[in-house]
């Protein structure tokens, strides 16, 4: 029985790089996490040692930063897809190029100030193999919770269940979404308009779904996606349950129809799916 190198890649991971952009006395931050990983023709360094064929991580995370002031900062999607063809096309043992972008976003205070936005993160994946780039869009952290339109009742029973059905409950999630486009341009849109138009069709469809799981509200918001945006081919969504339980007031001598609530941080039910178009291509790797 032989022993064989398996898939590999390397890289660079979380750089951080900010860029300010000045138009006299108005500024705009763009505030990025980058993360480079590259594969190809990298058996000698592992089998031997010989790096003859390895750029350095150090040069990846430099070459980032040249090309923020090079090349500027248009969107996270375009600047992950400059450095995966850059990796490939300049080195010849590397053939495949994945770039994940994390986007910090900041609120305008003034023309030079800014304060932190902290709900939500926006997300970016390139992949590149030297002829087909692929592109997925994304976001974590977006609370979301209706306080009515939700239930959850008709489930199993076994010996082990407690859970009492409800039929009118809090529905709360933090929305892990990627979503994967056709091609290269998201139609006619920037990417930064493509971004918010998805996001804010998914927030739509949470507020506009009479929910009785949050399976069902799952597959509504990429259903919604889809529908509302060719340009996109696939929708993955991964939504914690944040449970709102009604606390039990009658020791104290009240009751309580349906207005306070404790959060119950874990455990949590998590919920996974993903929604497609049936005549999609295969995506270039897993996401």
């Amino acid at each position: 029985m032989g022993i064989v190198l398996g898939p590999n890649r390397y890289g660079k991971a979380e750089t951080r790089v900010v860029r300010v952009d000045r138009d006299g006395d108005r500024h705009t931050l763009t505030d990025l996490n980058v993360s480079v990983a590259l594969a190809g023709d990298l058996a000698a360094t592992h089998l031997t040692g010989d790096n003859s064929q390895v750029l350095p991580t150090d040069t990846q995370k430099n070459t980032v930063y040249a090309f923020a002031r090079r090349h500027g900062i248009s969107s996270a999607e375009e600047f992950g897809l400059l450095l995966a063809r850059h990796f490939v096309d300049s080195q010849p043992s590397i053939d495949r190029a994945r770039i994940d972008i994390e986007q910090y976003g900041w609120q305008r205070l003034g023309p030079h100030s800014f304060q932190r936005d902290g709900t939500q993160t926006r997300t970016a994946t390139v992949r590149y193999d030297g002829d087909r780039a692929e592109i997925v869009a994304g976001l974590t952290g977006l609370v979301l919770l209706n306080t009515t339109d939700s239930e959850f009742c008709g489930f199993v029973v076994d010996p082990y269940t407690t859970l009492p059905p409800a039929d009118d409950r809090i529905l709360a999630t933090a929305v892990d979404a990627r979503w994967r486009y056709a091609g290269v341009v998201p139609g006619a849109a920037d990417w930064d308009t493509a971004h918010a138009a998805v996001r804010d069709t998914l927030v739509a469809a949470f507020v506009g779904t009479y929910s009785r799981s949050l399976q069902q509200t799952l597959y509504a918001m990429g259903e919604r996606v889809l529908t509302d945006h060719p340009q996109v081919v696939e929708v993955r969504l991964v939504l914690p349950n944040k449970h709102h339980l009604l606390v039990d007031l009658g020791p104290v001598g009240l009751d309580n129809p349906n207005t306070v609530f404790v959060v119950a941080d874990r455990p949590y039910g998590l919920i996974e799916g993903t929604v497609r178009r049936d005549d999609a291509a295969p995506a270039l790797g897993d996401w």
